[in-house]
């Protein structure tokens, strides 16, 4: 073996490792924070959201790109920082663009 093959024969288990660590941790991570992005950019007056403190409230005015105001409860307003939104349960213009379609079809009949 000459110092070329045997250079190769240790890097390459650590290059392996390499791999193996970016396709199972580094990757998902970056795609699930990619999707995270997009969702705090769709956000829009009248959706439920939920903090990361665990807060359960609707959007009542986007204030700025990073704050949002919410309300927590009747008369209750928060200012919240868009970063600190963990989800967006339901979007609220789908469940009224399929009510308004029922009450059409009802009121049609």
């Amino acid at each position: 073996m000459n110092f070329s093959t045997e250079m190769l024969a240790q890097i390459g288990p650590l290059l392996a490792m390499g791999l193996i660590f970016y396709f199972l941790l580094i990757r998902p991570q970056q795609q699930k924070v990619r999707s995270h992005q997009k969702m705090l950019e769709g956000i829009c007056r009248g959706d439920k959201i939920v903090t990361n403190g665990g807060l359960i409230g609707t959007v009542v005015k986007l204030t700025s790109d990073r704050e949002l105001l919410v309300e927590i409860a009747e008369g209750v307003k928060v200012r919240v920082v868009r970063s600190m939104i963990a989800d967006v349960p339901a979007k609220i213009e789908a469940a009224n663009s399929e009510n308004s379609k029922s009450k059409k079809d009802t009121t049609a009949q």
